[in-house]
């Protein structure tokens, strides 16, 4: 008999090939560095970088460069995806997360070349296969963007 998925130890820190063993995104739409602080089914902290030569502030904007806020929305999901993976365990090989709703996102100040996004998800609650976290994307201690939304997982 095997113990649960969540049971099981997990990784407190994943690096950049745990992340691509567990979501399927890639340059230049891999959007986290790495994710720490991984509590199975409760919470992690996903860890952007960002820095000037990411291909969107070439034309986002040539003269002021920031991030668009519906890539961090996109990296709180990636986050979010990696928890998923985390918490499942090998029930989630072979499958894959797919974003179903965007509720209440609200972007404070704007995120530029040389800040560090910490993107806190939160686990609120889960049926099935389907997945809905709470998100908040820091730099340093200013609150940039957060956002609730809901994720289905299906087979590849």
């Amino acid at each position: 008999m095997s113990e649960p998925a969540a049971a099981i130890a997990a990784p407190s820190e994943i690096d950049l090939d745990g992340i691509m063993a567990r979501i399927p995104h890639r340059y230049p739409f891999l959007l986290i560095d790495k994710v720490v602080d991984v509590r199975p089914g409760e919470s992690a902290v996903g860890v952007k970088n960002v820095t000037v030569n990411e291909p969107y502030f070439q034309g986002h904007f040539p003269n002021k460069a920031v991030m668009p806020g519906v890539l961090i929305i996109e990296a709180m999901a990636q986050t979010a995806g990696v928890h998923v993976a985390v918490t499942l365990g090998p029930d989630a090989v072979g499958r894959q997360v797919y974003f179903m709703t965007i509720e209440s996102a609200r972007f404070r100040a704007p995120v530029v070349p040389g800040d560090q996004l910490r993107l806190e998800v939160k686990h609120l609650r889960s049926r099935m296969s389907v997945f809905k976290y709470e998100g908040r994307a820091m730099v340093e201690d200013r609150l940039v963007a957060e956002a609730t939304y809901s994720a289905m997982l299906m087979d590849e």
